[in-house]
């Protein structure tokens, strides 16, 4: 139990100035984290005809994703490289020098020259940018969880570090006021061609705010009391990863925490935004509303887990709410598909969809570049269902694949030979015409949908990311020891993060191609999910009363 506490407010008194400032500074990098991120989204195809012109439209979105994706890649190199130079010369400076370089990273895309201007060099400097700032990245969170656990007093650490947490919303909202703003003011045509730099640009308000209040910060108290000691450590990584009594301590808390909460934070943020456009057909300006009234209502929720964490524990809520996720994301995104398109559901549940194939002839239909070409009469099958996001039953069988749609059966074709273009067009038009004739609709309709219901499914989906990102902070923070903190603590959030989360996507887009089933992504967070929920059952202890002052 903590005996020393942070100067400031007591437990059960309300936050002070400095208390608020420190929250508030520590925050602002996050948000400048999600700012982006959301930049990066929405603009992935504009940034891709920018800085790929050179390629095809699908190649061009392709490698602008790459790019995006090579922030996450690296990101646990930078919580190795910030989090060692945290723990050895303090927080608040390394803190510092993660602010800038993320914030200069993001303002200078605003600034680069296209493809047009000068070549490959653009696309090259664009993802040189993107690792830069996830190098810095990697630093952040840890930094900002750290100096706010540090100043928080015993029995308040949950409630003041679940306060970064909500910066996902503050910096979605903020990247859509910007872009929608811009395109109001200045026009579509304009804002493709030269406005979608303003929204990188205006990020330098952001960095000069966050910067100006940083440096009048004062480092933490925890920090500080070591250093006057004498008690820093001189080698963090090895002290973090080389000692066994540590390093456990690591993998336990990527395995059986980091892990599980990435995975049901994506799902309930992203990958429903992505099930929504893709399989049910809505509208990406419908589906993008309804994302934000979500987070908006769910919101508040971090600060509510967090402060509860205080009363009841770290580990119970974040376990809940990784358990309750993986027993409950098949039934209430099968309720979402009721809720958002209610035709597809009764024709789903009226005629039953098989491809009737040899197995041998079907591929993993992994196409990065879009230059494989996949010709079997499976794979042509599969690919016609997938454009038109249709969800089949696949069934073993011998000569060319066939589809069956209800009481019709189209069979399919080898995409090779001089007539393979027009057995394309006549085996899509079967295709199209047998779904239309069963009742499958080619985009959801917005007259029947039931908002409320998609809207109340969408909050529950941010309720559980609450419940397992709320408390994670603190708990992370409480798990190592002041000497190694910074260091131990963000390699498994930023692998957790980067790679688990972040591979999400793509991995339940790979599954639903690979088995047709719509919803068999889900598997990916499910199985992660429960894997975390039994490690962390098992091996991870309470952490709220521990005392964070201790050096060892």
């Amino acid at each position: 139990m903590a005996t020393t506490a942070a100067a400031g407010s007591k437990v059960g008194q309300p936050m002070t100035k400095e208390e608020k400032k420190v929250i508030f500074a520590s925050s602002l990098g996050t948000v400048f984290e999600w700012y982006d991120f959301y930049l990066y989204g929405t603009l992935a195809v504009i940034i891709g005809r920018q800085f790929f012109s050179n390629l095809d439209p699908t190649s061009q979105t392709i490698f602008s994703l790459l790019a995006f994706a090579a922030g996450f890649i690296v990101r646990p190199f930078g919580a190795l490289f910030f989090g060692r130079l945290g723990d050895m010369i303090g927080r608040k400076y390394t803190f510092l020098v993660t602010i800038l370089i993320m914030g200069l990273s993001t303002f200078i895309v605003g600034i680069l020259p296209n493809y047009a201007s000068i070549g490959v060099a653009a696309p090259i400097i664009l993802i040189l940018l993107r690792m830069l700032q996830g190098l810095a990245l990697g630093g952040e969170y840890g930094g900002a969880a750290t100096y706010v656990a540090e100043h928080a007093p015993h029995g308040k650490r949950g409630l003041f570090t679940s306060w970064i947490q909500t910066t996902a919303t503050a910096g979605l909202f903020l990247s859509l006021i910007v872009i929608l703003g811009t395109r109001t003011m200045i026009g579509e045509a304009a804002f493709a061609d030269w406005g979608w730099r303003v929204p990188f640009l205006v990020s330098v308000v952001l960095l000069a705010i966050s910067v100006w209040i940083r440096l009048s910060m004062n480092e933490s108290p925890a920090f500080k009391k070591m250093k006057e000691e004498g008690k820093t450590s001189k080698a963090p990584l090895t002290e973090s990863f080389g000692e066994w009594k540590n390093l456990k301590i690591v993998i336990l808390a990527l395995v059986g925490l980091t892990m599980g909460q990435a995975v049901v934070w994506y799902t309930g943020q992203f990958y429903a935004l992505f099930f929504l456009t893709g399989p049910l057909k809505v509208d990406n300006a419908t589906a993008n509303i309804m994302i934000a009234i979500a987070l908006a209502i769910g919101t508040p929720f971090f600060i509510f887990f967090g402060w509860l964490s205080d009363k009841i524990g770290r580990k119970p809520i974040i376990m809940a709410g990784c358990l309750i996720a993986a027993l409950t994301y098949f039934p209430l995104f099968k309720a979402l598909t009721e809720a958002a398109n209610p035709d597809l559901a009764k024709a789903q549940a009226a005629s039953k969809v098989t491809v009737t194939a040899d197995p041998n002839e079907c591929s993993f239909q992994f196409n990065p570049t879009g230059v494989v070409k996949f010709t079997s009469s499976c794979d042509v099958a599969k690919q016609v269902l997938a454009a038109s996001s249709v969800s089949y039953d696949n069934v073993a069988g011998t000569g060319p694949a066939k589809i069956t749609i209800g009481d019709k059966t189209i069979e399919s074709y080898a995409a090779t030979g001089p007539d393979a273009k027009a057995k394309d067009t006549a085996f899509k038009a079967a295709v199209s015409a047998a779904l239309k004739d069963h009742g499958y609709p080619t985009k959801a309709d917005p007259a029947k949908m039931n908002k409320p219901m998609m809207v109340a499914i969408l909050t529950l989906l941010v309720i559980y990311v609450t419940m397992v990102y709320g408390p994670i902070a603190a708990m992370l923070v409480e798990m190592f020891p002041t000497r190694i903190r910074y260091t131990s603590m963000s390699l498994p959030y930023h692998i957790g993060n980067g790679w688990f989360g972040g591979l999400l996507p793509a991995t339940g887009l790979a599954i639903v191609a690979q088995t047709g089933n719509m919803y068999n992504g889900l598997w990916y967070p499910i199985i992660f999910a429960s894997i975390t929920f039994v490690v962390g059952m098992l091996f991870i202890r309470e952490t709220k009363d521990v005392d964070i002052y201790k050096h060892d």
